[in-house]
């Protein structure tokens, strides 16, 4: 089964998310081995992105919700333990007849 979103496809996971929100994934999370001016170039074009964009964290929570829901919806099947019944042995403390 193969996923587009907006005419593009979807390979991987990365590549959904990327295409759902429109921006990298990187731009948000930063990349390993990063430097200080890069990450602060980071955090300036993601900042941009939120004042353009002030809907994008509502959109991305409903994007999540929307994925968990389709796509595993097991991890909502919650089942209650049940308890094993507890043997009670009998004491005896009286004196032997």
């Amino acid at each position: 089964m193969r996923t587009y979103i907006g005419g593009h496809q979807a390979v991987s996971a990365t590549d959904f998310v990327e295409l759902a929100l429109g921006t990298p994934v990187e731009l948000w999370l930063g990349v390993e081995g990063e430097n200080e001016m890069e990450r602060v170039a980071r955090l300036d074009a993601a900042r941009d992105i939120l004042a353009d964009n002030p809907s994008l964290p509502d959109d991305v929570s409903r994007i999540a919700a929307e994925a968990i829901e389709a796509y595993a919806p097991e991890l909502f099947n919650v089942v209650p333990l049940v308890r094993p019944a507890v043997r009670r042995t009998r004491s005896r403390k009286g004196a032997a007849a």
